[in-house]
């Protein structure tokens, strides 16, 4: 069936696609918002440990669901198998109205100005294609400012010595440290790091009509109760609804974009309860996620671009990064948990860049969130049995006693980290399925091992009586933090969107999210996927306003 024109469709109501829309329809131009999920309500899934984001032995409660989704991933010795969503090398984000931001941690980091210009400050190590971004950490400076206060960021300007410059300073002041967290920034001082409160997408205080967070110990990996956690689905998306120019579609799968006969867009095919639609448009964005985004531009291929929009040069869907999480954790005399969540509050950015030896990048250090029973379970010291009575005991005695601190070491790109069609292999509307498939730089263990032993140091000097360290792999990364697979940047050679975030060699077809990332940074990525997005709708908005 196809449908009256509209300007433009968004693909994806997450953490880009939400503010785009509503920057849009503010910007006078008629939105269809399109997401694969669906609305949803804190009753329905309330504190099911079992179904949050991080823990999914009964199934997503965010989705996407395992009946109609499946995937190819390669596993340790290079095979590949099925996976659906519920298991981890799925590498999945959520799918409903605000994706992963309706259950993030929602931890709001700035990235810093020399994680923009990583090729030019370091040199690429043998076997990675690490690139400088196309735009400087100064020109992206105030959307940086703008989505902080639009979202609401919790935080103190100036608490960490590190950070890159700003013109203004949060909108509400940070969480005050828990009791972990208080610990462990007496003893960060007393061995010469900075620690400060981690900003935090939270209210702290009443903040744009929504109440204060209520500290509630189920935060990430959960909704938000009270809506103090400030996903897209709380804050643009109603926003962009009461404009009366946008449209939020859900249940809407798309499966190509539909491609004049040149080099523009004139819609967007999808599915809603398994019926064909298709919404004609002047332009389409794609805010899918670094899997979805590229799934969609392989599966709109054409005449013109054979191996699908924007890949041309063989760019889509390569450089799939996340994050090589390191880490320790300890256990201390005395119990240090207080239920207080989120229990991240304190971070340190000591060790995000100008490590010794060569090292190249490094990640910002932070304690934990409030590891729920289960999760738990699977991450005692590896000595302890993983089930069985000293199992039991260990977890019983020991439970409010462990403190984990960890950082997203930065990757190193790698060109054959990639998701690309699996063959043969289609989903519950016959849509080609992904396979994913590569490694991580061994350059990525070689920082995790250093930022590691500095978190264990920390734990020991805060009075951890046994430690033990954690250090990724050199397995395919993804998972929640993904990006990378459309890579932003100047020469359509070696990237698929320019700086506005346009596809190279199409006209009016825009990617904005994680994958147009060029790296991935030492922290998590959601704040400057958001300001990406206002920077990009701020050019979408004059390019199609003058036609």
């Amino acid at each position: 069936m196809k449908l009256p024109s509209v300007d433009v469709v968004v693909v994806g109501a997450g953490a880009a696609g939400g503010i785009v829309a509503e920057q849009l329809a503010l910007g006078g131009l008629r939105v269809v918002l399109l997401e694969r999920g669906r609305w949803q309500k804190f009753s329905e899934t309330r504190h099911d440990e079992l179904r949050s984001q991080r823990t999914t032995v009964l199934g997503n409660a965010f989705g996407p669901d395992d009946e109609h989704y499946v995937r190819l991933a390669q596993m340790a010795d290079g095979s590949f198998q099925k996976v659906l969503p519920s298991e981890g090398s799925y590498n999945n984000i959520a799918a409903c109205v605000g994706g992963g931001t309706f259950s993030y941690g929602a931890m709001a980091w700035r990235y810093m100005e020399r994680d923009f210009r990583m090729r030019s400050v370091y040199g690429a190590p043998e076997g990675s294609s690490l690139e400088d971004w196309p735009l400087t950490y100064q020109e992206l400076e105030p959307f940086y400012t703008k989505a902080e206060w639009e979202i609401g960021v919790s935080g103190k300007a100036g608490a960490n010595p590190f950070e890159s410059p700003r013109q203004k300073p949060y909108p509400m002041p940070p969480l005050p440290f828990n009791r972990e967290a208080g610990v462990l920034a007496a003893a960060a001082k007393r061995i010469g790091l900075h620690a400060f409160p981690i900003p935090m997408a939270i209210n702290s205080v009443p903040y744009q009509g929504r109440p204060a967070c209520i500290a509630c110990p189920h935060c990430v990996g959960f909704a938000c109760e009270v809506n103090a956690k400030n996903s897209t689905a709380v804050t643009t998306i109603p926003r962009a609804i009461a404009t009366k120019q946008c449209e939020l579609r859900t249940g809407c799968v798309a499966s190509r974009i539909v491609m004049d006969a040149g080099s523009k867009a004139s819609g967007i095919e999808y599915f809603q309860d398994d019926k064909l639609y298709e919404q004609p448009c002047r332009a389409v964005v794609v805010s899918c996620s670094a899997t979805e985004s590229p799934r969609l531009l392989f599966n709109s291929a054409t005449k013109l671009s054979p191996r699908g929009l924007g890949n041309n040069n063989d760019w889509v869907g390569r450089n799939l990064q996340g994050h090589a999480y390191s880490g320790a954790a300890g256990i201390f005399e005395k119990d240090l948990f207080d239920g207080l969540g989120p229990a991240a509050r304190v971070a340190c950015c000591d060790f995000n860049h100008g490590l010794p030896n060569g090292l190249k990048g490094g990640a910002m250090i932070a304690n934990e969130f409030i590891c729920l029973p289960y999760l738990y379970s699977r991450t005692v010291p590896p000595q302890v049995p993983r089930w069985g009575i000293q199992h039991k005991r260990f977890v019983r005695e020991n439970y409010t006693r462990t403190v984990g601190v960890k950082g997203p070491v930065q990757e190193m790109p790698v060109f054959e980290s990639r998701v690309e069609l699996a063959p043969d292999l289609k989903d519950h509307w016959g849509i080609p399925s992904l396979r994913i498939s590569g490694h991580r730089h061994s350059h990525d263990v070689e920082v995790g091992k250093f930022i590691a032993a500095k978190c264990e140091e920390w734990l020991k000097e805060a009075g951890a009586i046994s430690t033990w360290k954690s250090v990724a792999g050199r397995g395919v990364s993804g998972g929640q933090h993904q990006a990378g697979t459309c890579r932003m940047g100047s020469d359509p050679k070696t990237s698929v969107v320019d700086r506005s975030c346009r596809i190279h060699d199409l006209d009016n077809v825009y990617v904005v999210d994680g994958s147009v990332h060029v790296n991935n940074g030492g922290f998590n990525p959601s704040l400057t996927i958001q300001a990406i997005a206002y920077w990009a709708s701020a050019h979408m908005v004059k390019d199609l306003r003058r036609g």
